[in-house]
């Protein structure tokens, strides 16, 4: 299951059509986080649903069980292919969520971030106050997504031979974090190239700003697909 998405991280939905008419008849898989839905909300999420497009909602919610139980009902009838919560909010809360997309009937995936690939491991130690190896702290937050019956986690590729190692092969791995040498790496820490991912057997990488601030956005994206799933 190779693919890329690209990070939707635009202000509002004009910027993001004229962006998307760049692929012309073309429907790559599209995240939409928080900043396109806190503004636009759920409508833009059906009509990009209506015009074909693949979608991860990245939402990543965190709070009680009960609200998040419900909030997953609303967002399974949505019918994006995947969604995702904070495996920090600890097992109940993750089994809520998987409870919610199924009481709305939805085939959505439920995926749970890890460790942010903002965060390493000074950050974990000194301002989270987890005394753990980050390793190990990804890892335990991936069984515990497992054991709640998710279908996957949000990680750093770096991660990901130990998450296919433990929670076994089809348990699936969505990988931000993805530079280019040459590239700035704003305010990701944990980071790997496309071929690089590929090598280290993750499912999909997310990418943003590398693809969205191109000089040439559909070049840049068929490159990344062709190093990515292609070895290319």
């Amino acid at each position: 299951m190779k693919n890329v998405i690209i990070a939707c991280d635009f202000e509002h939905k004009e910027t993001l059509r004229g962006f998307l008419r760049l692929f012309g008849s073309k429907r790559p898989m599209l995240k939409i986080g928080m900043e396109l839905f806190y503004r636009e909300g759920p409508e833009l999420i059906r009509q990009l649903k209506r015009q074909g497009y693949p979608l991860f909602l990245d939402l990543k919610l965190h709070d009680i069980p009960h609200t998040v139980e419900k909030a997953m009902v609303n967002i399974g009838h949505l019918g994006v292919d995947m969604v995702n919560v904070h495996a920090s909010g600890g097992l109940d809360m993750m089994e809520a969520a998987k409870y919610g997309l199924k009481r709305s009937g939805s085939t959505t995936k439920l995926l749970a971030v890890t460790v942010l690939t903002s965060i390493d491991e000074a950050i974990l130690a000194n301002e989270l106050l987890v005394h753990k190896p980050l390793e190990d702290t990804v890892k335990h937050y991936a069984l515990l997504a497992k054991k709640a019956g998710l279908d996957g986690v949000v990680c750093s590729p770096l991660e990901v031979p130990i998450i296919k190692k433990v929670c076994s092969h089809d348990f699936l791995t969505v990988t931000p974090g993805i530079r280019y040498p040459s590239q700035a790496q704003d305010d990701q820490r944990r980071i790997t190239t496309p071929s690089e991912a590929k090598k280290l057997g993750t499912d999909l990488i997310v990418v943003g700003r590398t693809i969205t601030k191109a000089v040439d956005p559909y070049a840049m994206y068929d490159q990344i697909v062709r190093e990515f799933t292609d070895g290319a």
